[in-house]
């Protein structure tokens, strides 16, 4: 019996120093119950001075666009370009049976002659009307009348020179040339064809200038009053004032290929839309660009103090963003966060965050509200260069800012 008894207090000896390791082990560093604190990566937001650039999409249009159209009437007898070709103002394009107006104008020359020949006749009877009147050979009434009939000539050479003038527009209009340098489109008639000018007159071809090419791009009406207001404070000057930069790149691009500078931006709002037009001008010595193409415009925006902190540091909770920041307890607590643009690799907290928060950057997925972490300290640095394509604004919720 005794035996026993011992064999059985040596068992629950045993039992009893299992427990007491365990609990131990399950003890956290201050000795009191539950599992250790979770290690993370703080940081304090990095501030600097940075340039925002806010993205549009727009389309290319040319400079000058011209339809060419008859101003005489006639047959079609000459086409003197390719199809997409480009010309140089001053080209001559198409060319109208120019007999029936050389006719007129022969006819109008003649005329004129004959004008002339009257006129000079009349003077020379006015000349000796007036040395006869003065020794009264003839009288005042046949002086008179061949002083009227000086008037008359006067004013048909005047008639005869301007139907010699209308007769050699006309003329010269059956010579069609473009009236500026660009790119000609696809001829409307064929050699042969009755071409009808003046009021009515069908359009034969469209000459578009390349080099340089505007980018019109809309902007919404709270973007114009946010950019107004920025003017106003002297942040950035309006684009009505100063050439502000721009850069574009094509739906094809990943990078910001060619640069211009705004040259217009419109006088209203347009009430249906709730936006206002912008446009700058970009050269295109390669015409490469088309009218029409579509693009990606950023306009340069305001240049301030930002406070940045990595993408990875927000948490998404569902229409708000959070940013975790850690006590010097190490007490972790949540902050709602505005955001904006993403710049040289890191985003910018418009407001929600100090200079001085702890912000968890490494280990988000370990920490809850009011839990203690284990902090190790680090600093942000922004990415040694800002991809083309990172400092924009979401003009998708805004509308972005006016030009």
């Amino acid at each position: 019996m005794q035996a026993g008894s011992r064999g059985m207090g040596f068992s629950l000896g045993v039992v009893a120093g299992a427990a007491a390791l365990f609990t131990l082990s399950a003890c956290g560093p201050d000795g009191g119950g539950g599992p250790p604190a979770p290690p993370v990566t703080v940081a304090k937001p990095l501030v600097k001075e940075v340039t925002e650039w806010d993205e549009y999409t727009g389309r290319f249009q040319a400079m000058e666009s011209v339809e060419i159209r008859a101003r005489v009437s006639g047959y079609l007898t000459d086409i003197n370009f390719k199809d997409g070709e480009m010309v140089k103002a001053g080209d001559l394009l198409f060319v109208i049976d120019p007999r029936p107006y050389q006719s007129a104008l022969d006819q109008a020359r003649a005329a004129f002659v004959r004008a002339q020949t009257q006129q000079q006749l009349a003077g020379n009877d006015l000349e000796r009307a007036t040395r006869l009147l003065q020794t009264k050979a003839v009288s005042v009434e046949e002086y008179d009348t061949r002083l009227q009939r000086k008037k008359e000539a006067d004013a048909a050479v005047e008639g005869a020179k301007a139907s010699l003038r209308n007769a050699e527009l006309d003329l010269e209009f059956t010579q069609i040339r473009s009236p500026i340098t660009g790119r000609v489109g696809a001829t409307a008639l064929d050699v042969g064809n009755l071409v009808t000018g003046g009021a009515g007159a069908v359009v034969l071809t469209t000459v578009v200038s390349l080099d340089p090419m505007h980018f019109v791009f809309d902007a919404s009406e709270l973007a114009y009053l946010r950019y107004q207001r920025m003017s106003q404070a002297g942040d950035r000057a309006s684009s009505r004032d100063v050439a502000n930069p721009v850069q574009v790149r094509l739906s094809d691009e990943t990078t910001w290929t060619r640069t211009g500078v705004m040259d217009f931006v419109d006088n209203q709002i347009n009430p249906r839309t709730g936006t206002i037009r912008g446009r700058a001008v970009l050269a295109n010595p390669d015409l490469f660009l088309t009218p029409g193409t579509f693009g990606r415009l950023r306009l340069l925006g305001a240049t301030y103090q930002a406070t940045l902190i990595p993408d990875a540091a927000i948490i998404s909770d569902q229409a708000r963003k959070i940013a975790a920041v850690v006590a010097a307890d190490g007490t972790v607590s949540f902050k709602p966060v505005e955001l904006g643009p993403l710049i040289d690799g890191l985003r910018v907290v418009r407001s929600g965050l100090n200079a001085n928060d702890r912000v968890v950057i490494n280990g988000l997925l370990r920490v809850r509200p009011g839990a203690k972490v284990q902090p190790t300290e680090s600093q942000i640095a922004s990415a040694p260069e800002a991809k083309p394509d990172t400092a924009k604004t979401d003009t998708s919720k805004t509308g972005g800012p006016t030009p």
